[in-house]
C-alpha cells in the first residue's frame, strides 16, 4: 500500500488504531486498555471485571488530577470504546451467558504495541540480530546453490564444526552467552513474537 497524501488521510479518518492515538482521552484508553489486557495477557474480560477496573483507574486519576476529569461512568466509556465510531474493544455475548464481554480490537493492540515500542528502553544488543543476518545470508546462498560440490563443502564445514564443538564440550569447555547476549537474545525473541 502506498503512503501518499490520500491514503494516510483516509487511514487518519477511518483506522481505529489512527483514532485512538488522536483521541481526546488517549492516555487513559491506552494506559488501560494496556494494563488490563496486554500487561496480564488476558484475551477475554466481562463487563463487570473491565467495569470494575476501570471505575478504580478513573478514581484514581480524579484524586490525582481533579475530581472534574473524565465525568463519565467507566460504564458509558467501555461502551463507547466498544461503539462503532471507535472500535477500540469488542463487545459480545459468549454462548450460554447473558453478561457482555470485551476484547481488544486488532487495531488497538497494533496501537498498543506501537506505544510500548516508544516506551522500551533502547537496548542496543546487535549480536543477536548480526547472527541473524549471517544466517539469512547463509540459507540464500546456500538454497540457491546449485552446484553439489559446494553445497557437500558447506555441509562438511557444518558438521566439522559441530564435531569440534562437541569435543569442547567432552573436555569441559561449555561457553554461556552472558547476561547482555541472554538480555539481546530475549529482547529479540520478544519482538519477533510481537511482530508474528
Amino acid at each position: 500500500m502506498a503512503l501518499d497524501y490520500t491514503t494516510l488521510n483516509l487511514l487518519r479518518q477511518n483506522h481505529p488504531a489512527w483514532r485512538l492515538l488522536c483521541a481526546q482521552h488517549a492516555p487513559l484508553v491506552a494506559g488501560f486498555l494496556h494494563r488490563v489486557f496486554i500487561v496480564p495477557n488476558v484475551r477475554i474480560l466481562s463487563q463487570a471485571d473491565l467495569v470494575e477496573a476501570l471505575e478504580d483507574e478513573l478514581f484514581a486519576l480524579r484524586q490525582q488530577l481533579g475530581a472534574d476529569q473524565f465525568p463519565g461512568t467507566a460504564q458509558n466509556y467501555l461502551n463507547e470504546w466498544a461503539d462503532n465510531e471507535k472500535g477500540w474493544l469488542r463487545k459480545f455475548y459468549p454462548d450460554g451467558t447473558d453478561e457482555p464481554h470485551f476484547d481488544l480490537t486488532a487495531a488497538t493492540e497494533k496501537a498498543l504495541a506501537w506505544l510500548e515500542g516508544l516506551t522500551e528502553r533502547a537496548f542496543v544488543g546487535t549480536e543477536s540480530r548480526l547472527l541473524t543476518l549471517f544466517e539469512l545470508l547463509r540459507q540464500m546462498s546456500m538454497g540457491s546453490q546449485a552446484d553439489p560440490e559446494v553445497r557437500i563443502a558447506e555441509l562438511q564445514k557444518r558438521r566439522d564444526d559441530i564435531d569440534a564443538e562437541i569435543a569442547r564440550i567432552l573436555g569441559g569447555e561449555i561457553s554461556l552467552l552472558d547476561d547482555t547476549a541472554l538480555k539481546d537474545r530475549f529482547q529479540q525473541f520478544l519482538q519477533l513474537a510481537r511482530e508474528l
